[in-house]
């Protein structure tokens, strides 16, 4: 089956400074003009990856909050360390469009954990990668942004107009900034703003459902480019829905994705 090749060669182009040119890559299903949650978030958790870095630290967990649309456009990263310990750090970040905050984060780096640590997987382990698919639709969506930058693989008979909790596997066709090898933190970052839309159990097309935030937390350092994400949706009436992700990579269980999602009217 032939690939399905994006028409940018990355999310990102660098400008210097900090600052990056999104491409058209990024944006979401629901506007050309809004980007996808993912790459912002990968793009924030690059800025702190780098933000000075420690050897035998890494970034263990990571909240980015989404206050508005991430425009299609110029976008600001900014980093500074809240507080810096022995074995811990505290960092907080902000990506900014034209003088305004779209995207805020923390993130906890720590010290990894000693060779005797034992190896604890409390779940099972995924599915077998599926072989190579169609491209999958969604109905009422934008496709020629983020959805078609990724690869994604579904349980068979599967995809994102499927209700119900779900599974995919998924890899990006195209790396996060142009020049540069992804890492581990930012593949996964990539992918996990789209936990919920795995698991479509809330009527997104009649009513407003949006998440407002992502929470990542690894374990250990993902590895490889595929990620599994098997990933379930609770709400409550007069509440609010919440995404659960279980991450996968080809190794096994590396993680967990935790979404709030705002439920509405339109």
């Amino acid at each position: 089956m032939a690939e399905i090749a994006s028409p940018h060669e990355s999310f990102y182009r660098p400008l210097g400074g900090g600052r990056y040119a999104s491409s058209p890559s990024t944006a979401g299903p629901w506007s050309p003009k809004a980007q996808h949650g993912g790459p912002p978030s990968a793009l924030m958790g690059r800025a702190f990856e780098r933000h000075a870095a420690r050897e035998g630290f890494r970034i263990a967990r990571i909240t980015l909050e989404l206050p508005r649309p991430v425009p299609v456009g110029d976008l600001q990263a900014e980093v500074r360390t809240l507080r810096s310990g022995g074995r811990t750090e505290l960092l907080e970040g902000e990506l900014t469009s034209d003088g305004r905050t779209v995207l805020m984060a923390r993130a906890w780096r720590v010290a990894g954990s000693p060779a005797a640590t034992p190896r604890l997987r409390p779940v099972s382990d995924p599915p077998q990668l599926p072989h190579p698919q169609p491209a999958h639709t969604m109905a009422g969506a934008h496709m020629d942004g983020y959805i078609s930058a990724m690869e994604w693989r579904f349980e068979p008979g599967k995809g994102f107009d499927t209700r119900g909790p779900g599974t995919a596997w998924a890899r990006q066709r195209i790396p996060l900034v142009a020049g540069e090898e992804d890492t581990p933190l930012t593949r996964a970052l990539t992918l996990a703003d789209s936990s919920w839309a795995v698991a479509f159990e809330l009527d997104h097309q009649q009513g407003l459902v949006i998440n407002t935030d992502v929470t990542l937390a690894l374990h250990r350092e993902p590895v490889g480019e595929w990620f599994c994400m098997r990933s379930a949706t609770a709400a409550s009436p007069q509440g609010s829905g919440l995404a659960l992700g279980q991450l996968d990579d080809t190794d096994g269980d590396c993680g967990r994705i935790l979404q709030t999602l705002l439920v509405a009217d339109r």
